[in-house]
């Protein structure tokens, strides 16, 4: 596939943990030929721990207010930016989020995001064993805020994250021809 420069505003890729925010991100960024921030990796590098060390000695509010600071320092870069599954949580970010269209929202299935995390020790709001559980709960709370925020849904699904890179360079095209 040859590389496509898109002049459009950096896109933006939310969904649940597992979704393929980061694996999609840098096929993507590396179409585009821009960097990729990973707002996961971005945190645990200001940070100086691991989302997982921040959880347990400093707790969720305090991950949030990180996140939610490294969202207002990278938004406006000109790169593709892959969030954290929970960046929608808060009030705040969603209207950030709004404000640096476009949103790129990979929905997934809570059985095939188990499939593809189950096990995974980086995954701080999941338990071993509930992991199928937790995510429905999760999708029950985050589905309808990525649905307001995104611009595009991508339903993931089986599909390859090849194919997943060209139906979003479509929409990118299309968007901004808006």
């Amino acid at each position: 596939m040859p590389k496509t420069q898109i002049k459009t505003p950096s896109p933006i890729l939310v969904g649940l943990m597992g979704c393929g925010k980061s694996s999609i991100g840098r096929k993507l960024a590396k179409h585009l030929e821009l960097p990729l921030i990973d707002l996961d990796d971005y945190i645990v590098e200001k940070a100086g721990k691991s989302i997982p060390q921040i959880f347990a000695e400093d707790g969720e509010e305090a991950f949030r207010d990180l996140e939610t600071a490294a969202l207002k320092e990278v938004l406006g870069k000109q790169a593709v930016l892959a969030t954290g599954g929970g960046a929608i949580m808060r009030e705040e970010n969603r209207a950030l989020l709004k404000n640096h269209p476009p949103v790129i929202w990979l929905k997934a299935s809570p059985e095939f995001l188990a499939h593809r995390i189950d096990g995974d020790s980086n995954r701080p709001l999941i338990a071993a064993g509930e992991t199928l559980s937790k995510l429905q709960a999760l999708a029950d709370v985050r589905y309808p805020l990525y649905k307001a925020c995104a611009d595009f849904t991508l339903p993931r699904g089986k599909m390859s994250k090849r194919k997943a890179l060209k139906v979003i360079l479509k929409f990118l095209r299309k968007y901004k021809d808006k």
